[in-house]
């Protein structure tokens, strides 16, 4: 019998080694600089960091150690030079083609986003759309940039005046959405998907792209999602229609995976993590999350991740329950899942580093 103590030393041993909170590995940097967006797909991160006194680039890194500085350096483009005092741009990359999409904000008379791009193979940059409307809001806005494997998108709204003419004579310049949809990025194209209307929030994968359309015009302008609205599921070439789910409350961010949609809502005063069947529509769960929980999501087929400052939390899509996954040091940048492995950038002290953890056997 003197064996037993040995086994229940051993049993609590693995025990405890189940329940321990997974270790942050670095998987880029740090850089003597801020990250200032972070992305990944399969084997690929990506970082924009902004310049110091020279280029801004956008650093690509595969996972065996490859890299790769977008756009070419010593180039002439728009990325390189951009002042980036305004908000931080968007990043997404395609493992599968190894592009790279950003965008380049700046207020001005009018306020405009640059769609930009580039590829490993091809790195002199693209620039696929110059997004503009007016101060008071009319034009297009951009939604947002995703990618998955070789899909690689952004998404568009429109805003129009109900009455132009009828505005500029003193009368209601009343708005209403108008124009929009999702542009799939194909070598140096930019096509329109079929069947996309406006459209704010983007995510893709599998082939598929879900967006939230734009339904009604709030303050400054700005497209706004409809309460209770569809959430559209597309396949990303053709655009023929998969599913439209219906969501509770007010859309703030989605993620895609291949066999689930993820949704954060405004319910109420609160909010809420609702999923879906993309093929099928069907709503498979929800959970109520906190008020204060970030508008940004990470999805895998078991796992949902989000963020309450520091503070980065799963859902376990199987049972709903809410666990603690990591505290960072500082605000998580691009949260996202790529199977089991959650990354995100942080900047600490001005010097900027990608971190990860992996989520044992929840990809």
């Amino acid at each position: 019998m003197r064996f037993l103590p040995f086994v229940a030393a051993v049993v609590l041993t693995l025990a405890r080694s189940a329940s321990a909170a997974p270790s942050v590995q670095v998987l880029f940097g740090p850089v003597n600089a801020p990250i200032a967006a972070f992305a990944q797909d399969g084997s690929l991160l990506a970082m924009f960091v902004p310049g110091s006194g020279s280029c801004n680039v956008v650093r690509v890194v595969a996972l065996d150690g490859v890299k790769a500085a977008l756009p070419k350096p010593r180039t002439s483009n728009v990325t390189c030079r951009w002042d980036m005092a305004g908000p931080a741009p968007q990043l997404a990359v395609a493992a599968g083609s190894a592009a790279a999409l950003w965008t380049l904000h700046e207020q001005a008379t009018t306020e405009f986003d640059d769609v930009v791009g580039a590829t490993v193979r091809d790195p002199v940059e693209r620039r696929f759309s110059e997004i503009a409307h007016s101060k008071a809001g009319a034009g297009l806005w951009l939604g947002g940039v995703a990618a998955d494997g070789t899909t690689l998108v952004y998404s568009v709204a429109g805003v129009d005046y109900v009455d132009q003419l009828g505005c500029l004579e003193g009368g209601s310049c009343a708005q209403k959405v108008g124009g929009g949809g999702i542009h799939r990025v194909v070598g140096r194209r930019n096509p329109l998907v079929p069947g996309t209307g406006p459209a704010l929030q983007v995510a893709t994968a599998a082939g598929r792209v879900a967006y939230v359309p734009a339904a009604t015009v709030g303050g400054g302008g700005r497209p706004l999602p409809g309460r209770g609205g569809p959430i559209r599921i597309l396949t990303a070439t053709t655009g023929a229609l998969v599913s439209s789910p219906h969501v509770p409350g007010i859309p703030v961010a989605l993620a895609l995976s291949a066999h689930v949609l993820a949704v954060l809502t405004h319910v109420g005063v609160g909010q809420r993590v609702v999923w879906f069947d993309p093929q099928t529509g069907r709503r498979l769960g929800y959970v109520g999350v906190s008020p204060d929980a970030a508008p940004e999501l990470g999805v895998s087929d078991q796992v949902a991740v989000y963020r309450v400052g520091l503070t980065i939390k799963q859902i376990d899509l199987g049972s709903g329950t809410i666990t603690k996954v990591v505290k960072a040091e500082a605000d998580p940048i691009g949260l996202s899942l790529e199977g089991t492995r959650l990354a995100w950038a942080e900047n600490v002290n001005g010097h900027g580093s990608v971190r990860a953890v992996f989520l044992r056997g929840r990809g």
